[in-house]
């Protein structure tokens, strides 16, 4: 899934590419990517109007046209094309024909994106999608104070607190990785046993971790590339995510895959400390990737952890 670095490389080079460009014609070719409104009311409300202002909001990309606002969530795979003729591809399912004669293609192969149309408004992000999220992970109040008041209350693991839009908008599987590494936090420390330091930790490294990202043009891995002429770089970068089997770049210690909230994460077991993880609070263990109980829990069974 693309999380805020790249979805700021595609809102970044579409500002570039059809800046005060009109949307001529819009073709719906698959309805529910369309939220809150029908195909047609959809086609109607952005017809004849023009790309003015460009922003984002965590995963969310938000155009700002003449009357309306458009926002539009990638979800797991979603893309835009710019293209000299509509494509006819099958995972095309929104086109928009602009004013300087090329096509703008919505591009998904899984159809999770997202898109809706608000009547303009003078604070844009007012309009009820962005309502439970959380600050981006640029914003200048997002410091120790608010994450330690955010996650101290809760029962999660930290990765799961890293990943809720709700308290951080922006952050996905590869960047959490990536902060907890950053911090020596093990990311299946419980949210209520992280100190006030380490939420200050936490905030500095996730902005530095993001703007490193949003300079280098975001990451891409897997499926996912910006699909707008810009290959981004900073997979080159990753000190943990996809590195299973190298040396830890701090300490040379074998990095670890293991499995989080049912989420792929990585880890190095010696620079990402264990003394705050729920293994050690309930008499859990683990050596090697299994995962164990300690002899004073009898009648446990032996699980493997990958």
């Amino acid at each position: 899934m693309p999380e805020a670095p790249e979805v700021q490389t595609v809102i970044s080079t579409l500002e570039v590419q059809i800046h005060d460009l009109q949307i001529e014609e819009v073709q719906v070719v698959y309805p529910k990517i369309v939220e809150h409104t029908t195909p047609e009311a959809f086609i109607k409300q952005l017809t004849g109007q023009h790309f003015r202002k460009f922003f984002r909001w965590g995963k969310y990309l938000l155009f700002v046209l003449d009357d309306y606002d458009l926002v539009v969530h990638l979800r797991m795979e979603g893309k835009f094309y710019l293209l000299k003729q509509p494509s006819q591809d099958k995972h095309v399912h929104i086109r928009f024909r602009l004013s300087d004669g090329r096509w703008m293609c919505y591009h998904d192969t899984r159809k999770f994106g997202r898109m809706q149309v608000y009547a303009h408004n003078n604070d844009p992000f007012a309009h009820p999608c962005f309502e439970k999220l959380g600050y981006d992970v640029l914003d200048p109040r997002l410091d120790g104070a608010y994450l330690y008041q955010k996650i101290h209350p809760l029962k999660k693991n930290l990765k799961s607190c890293l990943l809720d839009q709700s308290i951080v908008a922006g952050i996905g599987n590869i960047y959490a990785d990536e902060i907890c590494f950053a911090c020596g936090l093990d990311p299946r420390s419980r949210s209520a046993r992280i100190s006030k330091k380490d939420c200050e930790n936490l905030a500095f490294h996730t902005k530095r971790i993001m703007k490193g990202a949003m300079k280098a043009g975001g990451t891409t891995i897997r499926s996912y590339t910006s699909s707008l002429g810009v290959t981004g770089l900073f997979q080159l970068k990753l000190k943990v995510h996809a590195q299973a089997g190298k040396p830890c770049p701090n300490c040379q210690t074998t990095i670890r895959k293991i499995t989080v909230s049912q989420r792929g994460t990585y880890l190095c077991p010696k620079c990402q400390k264990e003394n705050n993880c729920h293994y050690r609070k309930h008499g859990i263990g683990e050596i090697h990737g299994i995962v164990y109980v300690k002899r004073e829990f009898p009648g446990f069974r032996c699980r493997s952890s990958q």
